[in-house]
Parts: C-alpha cells; structure tokens; sequence
C-alpha cells in the first residue's frame, strides 16, 4: 500500500526476492505526494534527526515566527501533542547520540543498496556523487561542531562549494561528507517502478485503501481494493497511523510539512549556483543541483494533514537562498511545494512486523525517505521473505 519512493522500493526489492507483488496507489502515478520534490539529499553522512539538545533553545526562540524553521500549529489532535512531547523528550541528552546510531547503520547500508541499484540497472534520476556539504553561519552551530576531528574551516568550505564566495553572509566552517549523494526522488521512483512493471510488479492507480480487514489474526482484503495477497506492506506514510489505528496498532507517526522551492537555471545562472549539495545548518535548508534545476527544501510545520502551501514560508527559503547567491537574484520562475514528511519523534523509521502474522510496516521516515528508501526495501524484502535482514537495525515487532 503506497507508491511513493518507500513504497516502490519495496516493490522493487520484493520483486528482486521472486515475489508476485501489487502496489496499490490513490494517486495516478507513484511518486505523486511526499517524495514528489523533497530536497533531494541522500545523507548517508549525517542521517541526523531534528531532535537534538541543541534544537531546544532554538524552539523557544522560533515561537511565534510564521518564517521559523520549526513551527508547531497547535490543533484539538491529541495525536499532536502527544507526537509534540515526545519531540521534546527526544532531545534530552543521550537520547540524540543513540537515534543517530540507530540511523546511521541503516542509511549507509541504503547508499551501498542504491549504488548497487543504480549500477546493474543505469536508472537516471539526476544523480550527483559530489558529497554533501554542511556548513555553519552562526558561531553557535560552530561551537557545537568544534570537538568534531572532520570540521572544515571557512576556506575549505569555499574551496569545496566556489559559488558561496558570494555569499551575503559569511560562512565560518562546516563539515563535509565526500561520500553522499543527491538526486531528484521522484525521477528514481518514476524510472523504478517502470522498471518494477517489467519485473511483473502490477500497480493499481486511483485507489485509496480506507480499511484493512482481519479475521484470526490476519489481514484477508483491503477495503478500496481488490487485491490479495499471502503478506501485506503498509508504506502509507503520513496516512499509516490512520489506517493502522483501528486495528489496534499505534505508531507515533505524525504529518511534518516540508517546503521547497525549485528554479529553473539558465547557463548564466548555472554558474551562479552551486553544484555541491548542501546542508544550511542555521536555517535548517538542503539545497541540492538537479540538472538544469536548483532544488531549496526545509522547515518543519506540525499543522495536521494540511497539505496547502504557505507562501510566507516558501518566500522564507527563496530569501535566504539568494543571501547566500545573490548571483540568482534575477531568477523568478520559482515553483513551490509542500509535502507532508511522515515523521517519528526521534526520525527512526518503523520498519518490520506487527501483531498481525501477515502485515509488516515501512514507513515513519521523515526527512530522510530518499535516504533510507532503499536498505528499508531490502531489508522488509528479507523479512517478509522470512530472513534475517542484512542491516542492524531495531525493527518492529
């Protein structure tokens, strides 16, 4: 259930398996919704989560602000504020250190499956193997890099990204993770799930699943679709809690609204712009080079299933893409999206079985979908198939 880049991979890597396997989708075409213009990072390197010590103070003084990075839209949703407290209870010391070592394993056995990938089946997505730069504005962010052995100093920074010579605002260091990736997620989830139909995969388009139905402790249909199977995946997700509460299954998966804005570059402004992906630690941004396009994403909205774009927050990002190359200012042909991240506290994904002997779980990946995309599939692909993964990680049950 799910044709987004978890979903499609998934299929995918069941296929690989020698499984028949249905994709049933809402949409047209897969790819449609979050994974439609995320910001394009696969952040083996520093698959970090939101939650972090540091993101405390900087909530209180993002409270209030339409432009802030993170801005919580308090709802009658219990369901949010629940999700909102265990944010909270995710910074606390300790707690950060053990999620990205959760993520850390899981995200370069993802890189290493989609090298893999990309090499015995050529599928273009506008890949770019320049590594990812994250570099620091603010001498806070600094002093909280300044213990680390790999921190570079503004000058390597520049060396490595040219185009942020013009920067309005100065760059003080960063750190650089040489082997990340970017790509545009929704040319790979295109270009695979064709390559999954040629594998036998069938996909059912415009069909929205509003119920699983379960008799002795197993899922026999899905109401909205006819299709049956021996196993089911759920890769629904900001809409997996949805379906997976009345059965009695919680997940703590909450909808986080990301924005990105993407512009079209002309050869003036391709060598405006810069060509190395890019993690704005201050403003909380990723700014990737898809082709002849520049992709901006970021911010995090807790608003429900609000999925409609605010314009305050997609002018947020275009205001500080061009402080940092004013070069682009002449660009206006901007297109601005908002997607719904279907997000765990803690950014761990909720990967494996349920309660119920036939129904397993990918989803809960937050900003880090197009990361993880592919060693989830594998890995729900060995567990489905009734091996153990080939990844530590601390799956479902």
């Amino acid at each position: 259930m799910g044709a987004g880049v978890i979903g499609v991979t998934s299929a995918w890597y069941l296929a690989e398996a020698g499984h028949d396997v249905t994709v049933v989708e809402r949409r047209a075409e897969p790819g449609l919704e979050t994974s439609f213009a995320n910001g394009g990072q696969i952040s083996a390197g520093h698959a970090e989560p939101w939650a972090r010590p540091s993101v405390l103070p900087k909530v209180l003084r993002w409270l209030g602000r339409e432009d802030a990075p993170l801005l919580f839209r308090p709802r009658a949703d219990r369901a949010q504020w629940e999700w909102g407290l265990r944010f909270l209870l995710e910074c606390l010391p300790g707690r950060f250190e053990h999620n990205c070592l959760a993520l850390a394993g899981l995200a370069t056995y993802s890189r290493n499956c989609l090298d893999a990938l990309r090499e015995r089946t050529s599928i273009q997505y506008d890949y770019l193997g320049k590594g990812i730069l994250q570099f620091i504005t603010d001498p806070r962010d600094l002093d909280a890099i300044a213990a680390r052995p790999d921190v570079k100093s503004a000058a390597e920074c520049l060396a490595i990204e040219p185009a942020l010579q013009h920067s309005e605002e100065r760059i003080l260091g960063g750190v650089y993770h040489a082997g990340d990736e970017s790509g545009d997620a929704f040319r790979f989830t295109s270009g695979l799930a064709a390559l999954a139909r040629k594998k036998g995969v069938v996909f059912e388009f415009g069909k929205a699943v509003s119920a699983i139905k379960v008799a002795e402790g197993r899922v026999v249909a899905l109401e909205g679709s006819d299709a049956r199977g021996d196993s089911y995946v759920v890769a629904l997700g900001s809409y997996s809690r949805r379906l997976l509460a009345p059965l009695g299954i919680r997940i703590p998966v909450y909808p986080m609204k990301g924005y990105s804005i993407t512009l079209p570059l002309g050869t003036d402004e391709q060598a405006a712009a810069p060509s190395v992906s890019l993690t704005d630690e201050a403003h909380k941004i990723v700014i990737s080079r898809l082709g002849n396009r520049l992709r901006a994403a970021g911010t995090a909205e807790l608003a429900g299933y609000d999925p409609s774009i605010n314009a305050v927050r997609c002018a947020a990002i275009a205001r500080r893409l061009r402080q940092l190359f004013p070069r682009l200012g002449a660009v206006t042909a901007i297109e601005n999206w908002a997607g719904l991240r279907p997000a765990t506290p803690n950014n761990v994904p909720i990967l494996g079985t349920t309660t119920l002997k036939n129904l397993f779980l990918n989803t809960g990946h937050g900003t880090l979908g197009w990361t993880l995309a592919c060693g989830s599939a594998k890995a729900l692909a060995d567990l489905v198939s009734g091996r153990k993964p080939e990844v530590e990680f601390p799956f479902h049950a």
